[in-house]
């Protein structure tokens, strides 16, 4: 080749023309925050075992599956690596937090990081830790080996003052046994105060405002909250769960429109990564986030979209819960008492998630002054609690038992007993105050307690009815379905 034609092919490839940069597009940069695991494989593995833990953290499980995956390719003598692995399976937060379906891969692989073995006592200790969450799964309960896990990583963080990620795990760690029944948030108190204090000095660390949302993911935290959700999605932005997360502080205080850019952002990038549980998640919040600012045209096309998504795995209780949850939020927030009747869930949807579209379809039959088969739900859904309550799962039958006395409580009041309807719905609405929702919902789909001040309106007791309201505003700040009882109920009383 010529001297002056090499050189032109040089300075083509190390300067592109102009045109060539106008025509070709390149990706933004992955951005999922900074993460330093210092581990004692080889030193090629360190940055893409930290890219493992920055996609664990921000709860891509799958994404970071295969990050460890090739850094146990690329070091098949790495322990860590399988230690990643098997957190992968561990989905703490969510529900179930292990499945029965994938519980021996994560066996396989903890137990393959304890064959490697430890470069480090503090990486032993991290193996350690995990192997208790899988240890005896069989005839050992979840809740003892969480505990185990909880005390293990308590102890490896007083042992490593200093060590981010042991802190931060810890503090996850905190929040997966943090009790629904408890009020005062003990184990959610004190992940934050870990958490606050390490944000002081990790700012793009994307565990700690992802965990710090979740620990004042409840009306009296919420507030706390605000900050975490306002940086996160700036710190991990290629993580769609990173831009769903501050939708469940803007939740908590009634921030919708915040809550709808946040969604409609996590939907995107949901969808362009191909996560279909992440992406149905972000729109139930947002169906939830458009029909309290009135924007019920924009609630219907997000449904509408659901319908057009095939073949979707009911049985997995994320998707279920998102696909079931908003036509029936739809239906039963606007009052549309025969679309609330048709709904039926998907073959396959676990118990619970059956439980709210028969709870739909038991309201509008009330509503509609069909008792018989408003009384044939409630039956269904007693059959469901107790089902739950053979299998264990005391939350969701406890949830489930306040949805059946709701249905109750309209069908007395249909039936012309207004007594024994107030005294239903009050006692669902004390019993639903004092339990935590879970992560996976914005809420309950209409508040017992927003419920019972309908009730009491259309008893005739508007003073009753807006105290009522106010607690439920309280609750949940910013429903439309509260704050337009709350004004008619004052009205009313004003005309007393």
């Amino acid at each position: 080749m010529p001297g002056s034609c090499r050189i032109s092919l040089i300075l083509l490839l190390v300067f592109p023309s102009s045109r060539a940069q106008e025509t070709h597009s390149h990706p933004a940069p992955e951005k999922l925050g900074k993460v330093s695991f210092a581990i004692s494989c080889m030193p090629g593995v360190q940055e893409p075992f930290n890219r493992g833990v920055a996609l664990l953290h921000s709860f891509a499980y799958t994404a970071a599956q295969n990050a460890f995956r090739g850094v146990s390719e690329l070091d098949p003598q790495c322990a860590m690596a399988h230690w990643g692995m098997a957190m992968t399976y561990f989905q703490q937060l969510w529900d179930p937090p292990l499945s029965s379906a994938t519980i021996s891969m994560a066996q396989k692989e903890i137990q393959r990081a304890g064959q490697l073995g430890a470069g480090s006592e503090r990486e032993r200790q991290f193996i350690h830790a995990l192997g208790l969450i899988y240890q005896d799964a069989a005839t050992v309960p979840y809740q003892t080996r969480a505990l185990n896990y909880e005390h293990a990583m308590s102890v490896l963080a007083a042992e490593n003052k200093r060590d981010v990620e042991a802190r931060v795990f810890y503090a996850l760690a905190l929040l997966a046994n943090a009790s629904p029944a408890d009020k005062t948030h003990a184990k959610q108190k004190q992940a934050a105060d870990l958490l606050e204090q390490l944000d002081r000095t990790h700012r793009e660390h994307p565990g700690i405002p992802h965990y710090l949302i979740h620990a004042c993911d409840n009306a009296e935290l919420a507030p706390r909250g605000l900050p975490a959700a306002r940086a996160y999605s700036r710190i991990a932005p290629s993580a769609p769960h990173a831009l769903h997360m501050p939708s469940h502080i803007f939740t908590q205080l009634g921030l919708w429109e915040d809550s709808i850019a946040s969604n409609l952002a996590a939907m995107k990038s949901a969808h362009q990564q191909g996560d279909i549980g992440e992406e149905l998640h972000a729109m139930d919040y947002l169906v939830y986030a458009y029909l309290q600012s009135g924007r019920d045209q924009d609630a219907i096309e997000v449904i509408q979209q659901l319908k057009n998504m095939p073949n979707l795995d009911v049985g997995d209780f994320k998707i279920a819960y998102a696909s079931t949850a908003m036509p029936v939020r739809y239906a039963v927030e606007r009052g549309q008492w025969t679309d609330a009747v048709g709904i039926v869930p998907p073959r396959g949807t676990p118990p619970h998630v059956v439980a709210i579209a028969a709870w739909a379809r038991g309201i509008g039959f009330a509503r509609s002054g069909r008792v018989t088969e408003a009384r044939a739900e409630m039956d269904r859904l007693r059959q469901i609690e107790q089902q739950l309550r053979t299998s264990g799962d005391d939350y969701w039958a406890t949830q489930v038992e306040i949805l059946a006395r709701e249905v109750a409580a309209w069908v007395a009041q249909t039936d012309g007993k207004p007594d024994k309807a107030a005294g239903l719905m009050r006692a669902s609405a004390d019993q639903e105050d004092a339990i935590e929702k879970l992560p996976v919902t914005p809420g309950p789909i209409v508040p017992a307690r927003e419920q019972l001040g309908s009730l009491l309106l259309e008893q005739n007791h508007p003073a009753v009815a807006l105290k009522e309201f106010r607690i439920a505003l309280a609750n949940a700040p910013g429903r439309r379905g509260a704050l337009q009882g709350a004004a008619r109920a004052a009205h009313l009383s004003s005309q007393k």
